[in-house]
C-alpha cells in the first residue's frame, strides 16, 4: 500500500508541474488572440474597446492572476469557453473525445495482438523466414513518417481504388441511426485505424520478440523441456506467459501516448477527434482549448502509468515482494 501511495504522490507533482506547462507554454507562442476574440478589424478597435474585450475573457488580468484562476477553474470543472467557438471548453472535448478513443483503442487492440503474435513467432523460429522477413519490415515501417503513410493510404484505397472515404469520420449526407450508420463510422475508420496500427505495431512486436528470446535462454524453459513437457505447453504457458511482463508496460504506455500521437493521423484525415481540435486550437491561439486539450492528454499519460505501475505488481510477483 505504501508503495502505491509513494507513486500516487509522484504522479500528482508531475500533474502539478504539466498543469504549469500548459498554462504557459501556449502563452509564449507568438501571435495574439485578440484578432480571433474581436475580427480581423481588431487593428480598428480603440483602446477602450480592446480593453473591454480582454477584460471580457480575463486577459487583462496579471499572469499570476490568470494562472491562480486557472488552476481554481480545473478543479471546479469551469474550463472556460473557445475564443473560436464559445462553446464551453469541456463540452467541446466531450464531443471530440469519443472518436479519438475509438480511434486510438482499435489501433491499439490490434497492434497488441498482432504485436504479441509476430513476436513470439518470430522469436520461436528465430533465424527463419518469418522471422528475418518480419523484423525487415517492422523497421522498416517503424522509420516511415506516420503523415506520409496516411497519405500514401489515401491515394491508393481512397482515391485510386475508392474503397473509402478519404477523410472525416462519418457521411455528412449518410445514414443517422443503425446499422447503416455503424457501417459508415467503421468505413472511416479503417484508413486512420491502419496508419496508426502500422506507426505501433513495431515497437510491441520489437519488444515481444527480444523479451522472448530472452526468456528462451532461461533454465526454467531447459528444464521443462528435459521433463518432457510439449513443446506448445512451453511456448505458452512458459515462455509467452513470462516474455508479457515488459510487452504489457509497453501496451499501457502506447495507450497514453497514442492519444496525444494521434493528433498527425487526425490531422491527415481530418478526423473529428482531439488531435484535429488541437491543431486548430494552436492555430487560433486559442487558450481554453489548447489548455483543455493539453490537460486531457496529461492526464491519459499519467492514467496510462498508473495502470502500468498497478498491473505490472499483479503479473510479477517478484515486484510485490520488493515493493512490500
Amino acid at each position: 500500500m505504501n508503495w502505491y501511495l509513494g507513486r500516487l504522490g509522484q504522479y500528482a507533482i508531475v500533474l502539478v508541474a504539466a498543469l504549469t506547462l500548459n498554462f504557459f507554454l501556449p502563452r509564449a507562442m507568438p501571435g495574439n488572440p485578440l484578432q480571433f476574440l474581436a475580427g480581423e478589424d481588431v487593428g480598428l478597435l480603440s483602446p477602450e474597446q480592446i480593453a473591454q474585450v480582454q477584460a471580457r475573457y480575463g486577459l487583462d488580468k496579471p499572469l499570476w492572476q490568470q494562472y491562480l484562476r486557472y488552476l481554481g477553474s480545473i478543479f471546479t470543472g469551469n474550463w472556460g469557453f473557445s475564443y473560436q467557438a464559445g462553446l464551453p471548453v469541456i463540452e467541446t472535448i466531450l464531443t471530440r473525445l469519443p472518436w479519438t478513443l475509438l480511434l486510438v483503442g482499435t489501433s491499439l487492440l490490434v497492434a497488441s495482438l498482432f504485436g504479441v503474435l509476430f513476436g513470439a513467432i518470430a522469436s520461436w523460429y528465430r533465424g527463419g523466414s518469418f522471422d528475418t522477413s518480419s523484423l525487415v519490415g517492422s523497421i522498416l515501417f517503424d522509420s516511415l513518417p506516420t503523415f506520409w503513410l496516411g497519405m500514401m493510404l489515401i491515394a491508393i484505397f481512397a482515391v485510386e481504388l475508392r474503397w473509402f472515404p478519404i477523410f472525416g469520420a462519418v457521411t455528412p449526407w449518410g445514414p443517422k441511426s443503425g446499422w447503416p450508420y455503424i457501417w459508415d463510422i467503421l468505413r472511416h475508420l479503417v484508413l486512420p485505424a491502419t496508419t496508426l496500427t502500422l506507426a505501433t505495431l513495431s515497437g510491441t512486436y520489437l519488444v515481444m520478440r527480444y523479451s522472448m528470446l530472452d526468456v528462451l535462454g532461461q533454465d526454467y524453459i531447459r528444464t521443462a523441456r528435459s521433463k518432457g513437457v510439449q513443446e506448445r505447453q512451453v511456448l505458452l504457458k512458459h515462455a509467452v506467459r513470462n516474455a508479457l511482463l515488459p510487452v504489457s508496460t509497453v501496451i499501457f504506455l502506447n495507450l497514453g501516448f497514442l492519444v496525444g500521437g494521434a493528433t498527425v493521423i487526425e490531422t491527415v484525415f481530418s478526423y473529428p477527434g482531439i488531435g484535429t481540435l488541437l491543431f486548430q486550437a494552436v492555430i487560433n491561439r486559442d487558450y481554453p482549448v489548447l489548455q483543455g486539450a493539453f490537460l486531457v492528454l496529461t492526464i491519459s499519460v499519467i492514467v496510462a502509468n498508473i495502470m502500468s505501475d498497478a498491473t505490472y505488481p499483479l503479473l510479477d510477483p517478484r515486484v510485490r515482494k520488493g515493493a512490500s
